[in-house]
């Protein structure tokens, strides 16, 4: 009969995930590692087969988190404009907060670390990134059909600048900026959809 695991992946995954988020891939050591995820090598190794295996699946989670955390987001909300308006504002206000373990977003930081370096992790943040500009563009391309947009709206080109500006919002939260500040970054960053915006 095989003996029960010891630890609960999902949380370990939880674990990694605060890790590299914070450190990046780089700067987190196996000994850091195992220290977080209260692992020994031999577990580790047979679980995520090495650092990167382990790496690719906080990624993973990471990105699941977000995407889950939009959809959450947007079911609360009638019209689809008015939830991505508020999405963005609740992205510069997270940026606020004490309890995430970096302002800047770990899928552009695996990005930035990982190219020339760890070319599969990179291009698996490629394809997150990606993903969830192609989830804006969804988005937007209902708000359009849904008579929220004008219908000369080029939904693409806008997600894409939606997502540079909150890319470049969490890497300015790196700075020493206050809270006022950043939250007001969040509105400006709501109020480029306001020219697109059907007015009835």
């Amino acid at each position: 009969m095989p003996r029960p695991a010891q630890y609960d992946r999902d949380t370990a995954l939880q674990k990694a995930v605060a890790l590299f988020w914070e450190k990046g891939y780089h700067a987190s050591s196996m000994k850091q590692i195992e220290h977080a995820l209260d692992m020994r090598p031999g577990s580790l190794y047979a679980t995520f087969r090495n650092k990167d295996g382990l790496f690719s699946e906080a990624l993973a989670t990471y990105a699941a988190r977000g995407g889950q955390e939009l959809a959450e987001h947007m079911d609360g909300y009638e019209l689809i404009v008015d939830g991505l308006q508020d999405y963005l504002r609740r992205v510069a206000q997270s940026c606020t907060s004490e309890k995430i373990p970096s302002r800047a977003c770990m899928i552009v930081k695996t990005l930035l670390e990982s190219t020339g370096s760890k070319p599969e992790l990179a291009r698996q943040a490629e394809a997150i990134l990606q993903a969830v500009e192609a989830s804006f563009t969804e988005l937007l391309e209902q708000a359009k059909n849904h008579g929220e947009l004008q219908q000369d709206t080029d939904c693409p080109a806008l997600a894409r600048l939606l997502q540079a500006q909150m890319m470049g919002l969490r890497a300015m939260a790196e700075r020493d900026l206050n809270d006022t500040a950043l939250l007001r970054l969040g509105e400006d960053m709501a109020r480029i959809l306001e020219p697109y915006k059907c007015r009835h």
